[in-house]
């Protein structure tokens, strides 16, 4: 009997990573692609990310979605082979073995805007307000733009810290044709309102909304957080009493980078539909 050829490996690489839904999300997708796998959970030390990675690699591991805390890590590892999300974003959430070296993108952004599209967001000409100057909003000013948003206002509660994203970006020279402000949260309203608010904070994690002024949302808007739970998230509470015609959490955004990073190590696009709804199923259940 000849022996069966083992399974292309892959996992999520964090810490802490019990909670994440990774692996579920890469198995649906493996089941309807018909490209098998096998894809795990990879707890890695606070300091010990490149040895975990390089034990990873010697094991025959082919690629990583990397999430917290490793994402500078990861971009400082891959730093010979980045793509250009990669070095706009300033990190990386999706390694790749190939030709003996990791290669590293950033796919967070192009979730959140599929996730947009997905419900119905018009981007293009769009005012957007982005809450939050850290990782996760730096990752998606570069697909927002190119999405065609006319203007993107980053607000922060330091508002030096939004202040210097906006001005690193700019220094980008990138995507000229969207207008990039920034100040702090009490500098987030505008005369008319914005198009779409998105919360780029953790505020969630504690049950809390960013201390946003009232009177956010022009007629029609939009309001997106990035954290996503089984019932509505705080901020998009706060928005639907400020006015926002639509709220929605990231769930969307986390099956939607997944799935582009699957496309970037398989070369097939999944349908992220089901695989999102079979997730809000799961999380509804509280399975």
């Amino acid at each position: 009997m000849t022996e069966a050829t083992p399974l292309a490996r892959y996992a999520v690489i964090g810490n802490p990573i019990a909670h994440s839904r990774s692996p579920q999300i890469h198995t649906l997708f493996s089941q309807q692609t018909g490209k098998p796998l096998t894809y795990e959970r990879l707890l890695a030390p606070v300091d010990g990310f490149n040895e975990a990675v390089a034990a990873f690699a010697a094991e025959g591991g082919l690629g990583l979605n990397v999430t917290v805390p490793f994402k500078l890590d990861a971009y400082a590892l891959a730093s010979g082979h980045l793509s250009s999300r990669a070095r706009l974003a300033g990190a990386v959430n999706t390694l790749s073995w190939r030709d003996g070296a990791w290669h590293g993108c950033n796919t967070d952004g192009v979730g959140l805007v599929s996730d947009l599209l997905r419900l119905g967001v018009r981007l293009t000409g769009a005012s957007v307000l982005l809450v939050g100057a850290g990782g996760a909003a730096r990752g998606v000013l570069q697909p927002l733009a190119q999405a065609g948003c006319a203007r993107i206002h980053i607000v922060n509660r330091t508002a030096a810290r939004a202040l210097e994203l906006a001005e690193s970006w700019r220094g980008t020279g990138v995507e000229p044709q969207t207008r990039v402000t920034a100040g702090g949260l009490a500098d987030a309203a505008l005369p008319g309102g914005w198009n779409l608010v998105v919360n780029a904070t953790a505020s969630g994690l504690q049950d809390a909304a960013p201390d946003l002024p009232a009177g956010l949302y022009a007629p029609g808007a939009a309001a997106y957080d990035m954290m996503y739970g089984a019932q509505p998230t705080a901020f998009m509470r706060q928005a639907g009493r400020d006015g926002a015609a639509l709220s929605a959490d990231g769930l969307g955004m986390l099956v939607g980078q997944a799935a582009e990073s699957f496309f970037i190590w398989h070369g097939v696009r999944p349908d992220p539909a089901p695989v999102l709804a079979a997730l809000r199923e799961a999380l509804m259940a509280g399975t």
